[in-house]
């Protein structure tokens, strides 16, 4: 596991460079993909359900992008606490498309009901939970005419509520970890796996007619309602190899009147672009919140994993060596905090702690580095003792509940 690590800031350190700047080399365009406009026009999307309390802050920091041709739509999936109708008295306050949808779909079918409006060359994401930095998109779509071989880009997320509670302090150390570290290394290869949805910043042409496969994912037998962000940048990082296929199922599609090119799009992270989102502050919300990202971490491992070795060594090893330390996590605390004490092997115990530790300590090390002065750094470590003592054992609880859930964003 610290070999893994080590490999991982070797690549966000040595060679992680910000996709924003044009003066950096440049990404090869395997996708053999035309440039884009130097100005591309933009659709930025919000899907929202419920969210009375942040959907204000949400759309002015949407309206307030300082992009130049942008085309704003929200769009309210049944809500029933008021968030509807403050929308559309944003809609005198603000620029944006209102979408209402006349009963709830889930979000995936709420953002391609959305998009049948949508006119930009790039599409662009966020959550309704979220507060975006004002130059943010324009540094994202920067990243996407600069390179032409990305289909797709993710940018940088921390909470917005980090000073709530202990536990909101926790994860926005765990957030810049995963963004700076993580999503940077995978940058390098040009393969990050999950353009997470409080910035997710996409061709048109990589992505759209792959929305109505998205729209209506089935896991299992049954509709898939989670895996949002992490199945739409499988069907980007995929394409040349079941783009296809996959078109095939909606043919008569308004979104595949223009058949798109299968390529061998690279997907990028811009550290530069800066998003805020809310955080759950407490215990209950949290674990909920897991579930969902494992039982997406499951169903993804089952459609990217199939093809993810296509990509190459660096993007194969990132990709399965952290989906091996998922399955293996369970185990692992089993094995080390239940059979190891039970037989008097309390060394063996005390071990895996200190492991856990100092995995956590190397990771609270590189965000002191990254935020000087930011005392921070010490809630890091106890991330990881959380993810290892407790989230682990989610996983089989998670894989047990697939089929069952919700779209909630309630933190």
């Amino acid at each position: 596991m610290l070999g893994s690590t080590a490999f991982i800031f070797y690549r966000a350190y040595a060679s992680y460079e910000d996709l924003s700047n044009p003066l950096i080399s440049r990404v090869r365009n395997r996708a053999e993909a035309p440039p884009l406009p130097a100005v591309p026009s933009v659709t930025l999307i919000v899907a929202a359900m419920n969210e009375i309390d942040v959907i204000d802050q949400c759309v002015a920091s949407m309206t307030g992008s300082d992009y130049p041709d942008l085309q704003v739509i929200v769009v309210d999936d049944g809500s029933d606490d008021g968030t509807r109708q403050r929308l559309r008295e944003l809609t005198a306050l603000h620029n944006f498309t209102l979408v209402e949808m006349p009963r709830r779909s889930g979000k995936k079918r709420a953002l391609v009901a959305g998009l049948r409006h949508a006119t930009g060359d790039v599409i662009a994401f966020t959550d309704s939970d979220c507060v975006l930095a004002p130059d943010a998109l324009r540094r994202c779509v920067a990243a996407l005419v600069a390179h032409p071989g990305l289909g797709g880009v993710s940018g940088h997320a921390r909470a917005l509520n980090a000073d709530a509670t202990l536990l909101s302090r926790i994860q926005d150390t765990w957030y810049e970890g995963s963004f700076r570290m993580s999503k940077a290394a995978e940058s390098t290869f040009g393969s990050v796996t999950c353009v997470s949805g409080p910035l997710a910043v996409f061709r048109r042409d990589a992505i759209w007619n792959y929305l109505p496969v998205w729209a209506e994912d089935r896991f299992l037998g049954a509709e898939f309602k989670f895996a949002t962000d992490r199945q739409l940048t499988g069907y980007v990082l995929g394409q040349k190899w079941v783009g296809a296929k996959l078109k095939a199922q909606h043919a008569g599609s308004p979104f595949l009147a223009i058949d798109h090119r299968e390529r061998e799009w690279a997907v990028g992270y811009v550290r530069s672009a800066l998003v805020w989102t809310v955080v759950p502050e407490r215990a209950r919300p949290f674990l909920k919140q897991q579930v969902r990202w494992k039982k997406s971490f499951i169903r993804n491992l089952c459609f990217t994993g199939t093809f993810m070795w296509r990509r190459g060594m660096g993007p194969s090893v990132l990709y399965y060596g952290h989906a091996i330390w998922v399955i293996a996590a369970p185990l692992m605390a089993v094995r080390h905090l239940v059979v190891a004490p039970l037989a008097g092997m309390w060394l063996l115990t005390g071990l895996y702690l200190a492991g856990v530790l100092v995995k956590g300590g190397v990771w609270g090390a590189a965000y002191a580095v990254d935020n000087p002065g930011d005392p921070r750094w010490r809630y890091r470590p106890l991330m990881s003792l959380i993810s290892s003592i407790g989230l682990s054992w989610l996983l089989p609880y998670s894989l047990l509940t697939v089929r069952r859930g919700i779209w909630s964003r309630s933190a």
